[in-house]
């Protein structure tokens, strides 16, 4: 019975349903074990493969995350006067600042350059930093989104010339330009930057960190994983009902077309079957 047309297709649809959940489970367990989508995950990348700006990135348009960590290169002239300061831990975890100022790429356009890193007690304000050289440069670097407010460390006040984190929607206020909606921390520039050194009073090259390589999980995604197990558990109990109730119904119909068979019989020549009833009804 259970290999009849109908039921073949009745065990297709539940072997289907069994692997459309089973996928659906898989997928959302992998998808649990990746980063957040507002994590910059890729590798960084090396400066020898830099692409122009404007092919990484459009002045005011979206940044995503996976553009983090994207070498790229930029022709410009340091606007003069307008160096801040952004509060920024060092990978020690000393406090210090980034010190940011505005690269003028085209007419009314900029990209913020994080320049490099001072120690908290080495920087009163921007005017006590090196500014950046005058001229043409070049910079390569590396392509940041906009820091966070939870990324690195909140300071108690922003005084002037000082910047509460590296975000083009922040900076905006203060610079005159159009700004790209990331920002490049400076890996190398031509001419190269006279205030870059190893000494306390000078600045220090900081490259973005790695990504994190341990396992971040999504516990949505894990509790996703578990709901599509449970509807492929599902799939197969109520295709084992199915079978069992067909099964109990088939041979109950079998059961009873055997007893109406013997009680079908004809009665014997020797009138037997009559003489029985007789005896029943003298009794």
């Amino acid at each position: 019975m259970l290999v009849k047309p109908g039921w073949l297709g009745t065990h297709l649809l539940a072997v289907l349903a069994l692997a459309v959940c089973l996928v659906a489970g898989y997928w959302q367990f992998v998808r649990a074990q990746e980063p957040s989508r507002e994590v910059v995950d890729n590798p960084v990348e090396r400066l020898s493969q830099a692409q122009p700006l404007d092919e990484a990135l459009e002045p005011g348009a979206y940044m995503s995350e996976r553009k983090g960590n994207r070498a790229v290169r930029a022709t410009g002239v340091y606007a003069p006067g307008e160096q801040r300061l952004a509060p920024a831990l060092s990978p020690e975890g000393e406090k210090g600042y980034y010190v940011v100022a505005p690269l003028v790429t085209g007419q009314d356009t900029a990209i913020a350059v994080s320049r490099g890193w001072l120690p908290q007690d080495t920087a009163d304000s921007a005017q006590n930093v090196a500014p950046p050289p005058e001229g043409e440069v070049t910079v390569t670097g590396w392509l940041l989104p906009p820091d966070k407010a939870e990324d690195g460390y909140v300071p108690m006040d922003v005084p002037e010339g000082h910047v509460a984190r590296i975000a083009p929607s922040l900076l905006v206020n203060q610079w005159p330009y159009r700004l790209y909606e990331g920002y490049v921390v400076l890996g190398e520039q031509r001419p190269q930057d006279p205030a870059l050194g190893g000494s306390a009073a000078e600045l220090r090259q900081i490259p973005p960190p790695d990504p994190p390589k341990g396992t971040v999980w999504d516990w949505r995604n894990v509790s996703y994983a578990a709901q599509w197990v449970v509807f492929g558990s599902a799939v197969v109990v109520f295709w084992g009902s199915l079978v069992r109730r067909a099964l109990r119904e088939n041979g109950s119909a079998e059961g009873g077309g055997s007893e109406g068979d013997d009680g079908g019989r004809a009665p014997s020549a020797d009138g037997g079957g009559d003489g029985d009833q007789v005896s029943v009804a003298r009794t």
